[in-house]
């Protein structure tokens, strides 16, 4: 059953995220097509809110991501007023063309701090398990958004592009601490560094992400790894991400100790009672913890 949550317009432009519901699986679709599906503020401020919506639907056990059209996400559109140079022209004024005039300096981590910062916190502390479907390219944000998430799947056809270098800045959404974790920091300094395009294939034989699959099975391979997630531990999968992220700065004793007090929780949960018990009487459990 699919049911769609979506702003009182119908126009799909003025739709830059569709909302639905499958299952136990909220479905964020990324929908700016004719712009490759590049951030604006309208857009990051409505994830954000949809994943507070998610996180907070009891109902709801994981989260898909992913974009109308041929792309995934282009990075942040560069034509949006937070972020757009704007130009004085001193050179000529009866010049036009903005090779003639100055730009005016523009605060961009202004928008890192109001808008990426706040949605790569809330992708990261998900309360559910979140898997992405990249669907053609993902560029700049777009890819470190995407790679947020706990699973990323990526059609054959699709690309991830550090594109940040090519107009002088440094990786953002989170993108400096998830390439160096993904790849190495080698391979991380070459994604970064040279902005290259990185095929799907690549990708995953790097470990960039989870899995490259046949374009026309993307759709239907995210959705059931998502909804296998929705019928598992919920809370053992979230504080398996936690744990799996903590170990990188912990030492190995005090990763042993993290277990312990992970499992002393889970121990007295009810999945954990529910699936030994669904073990032992060898029947299929019924998980409810979130």
């Amino acid at each position: 059953m699919s049911t769609a949550h979506t702003t009182p317009s119908t126009a799909a432009e003025d739709r830059p995220l569709l909302i639905s519901t499958e299952g136990a699986v909220r479905v964020l679709t990324l929908n700016r097509p004719a712009a490759l599906n590049a951030f604006t503020t309208g857009l990051l401020g409505q994830l954000r809110v949809a994943l507070d919506e998610a996180a907070h639907d009891e109902t709801v056990r994981a989260v898909l991501i992913t974009g109308a059209g041929r792309a995934f996400c282009a990075g942040q559109d560069l034509s949006d007023p937070h972020i757009k140079p704007e130009f004085d022209d001193h050179a000529d004024p009866a010049a036009s063309a903005d090779v003639h005039k100055k730009p005016k300096a523009k605060d961009i981590g202004n928008l890192l701090d109001h808008y990426y910062i706040p949605l790569a916190l809330r992708l990261r502390s998900m309360p559910v398990p979140t898997v992405c479907a990249v669907n053609g390219v993902a560029a700049g944000a777009g890819a470190n958004f995407a790679l947020g998430c706990d699973l990323v799947l990526a059609g054959q056809s699709a690309s991830f592009i550090q594109a940040f270098s090519k107009i002088g800045l440094v990786p953002d959404c989170g993108g400096t601490w998830l390439l160096t974790r993904l790849v190495g920091r080698a391979r991380a300094m070459q994604l970064a560094l040279l902005g290259d395009k990185l095929p799907a294939a690549d990708a995953q034989a790097w470990g960039l992400i989870a899995r490259c699959v046949a374009d026309a099975e993307l759709q239907s391979e995210a959705m059931a790894t998502a909804q296998k997630l929705a019928k598992m531990p919920t809370r053992a999968l979230v504080q398996t991400r936690e744990a799996l992220d903590a170990s990188m700065d912990l030492e190995f004793e005090d990763a042993l100790r993290l277990e312990a007090r992970l499992q002393s929780q889970l121990g007295y949960a009810h999945d954990y009672l529910e699936g030994a018990a669904a073990f032992l009487t060898k029947r299929q459990p019924t998980f409810k913890d979130r």
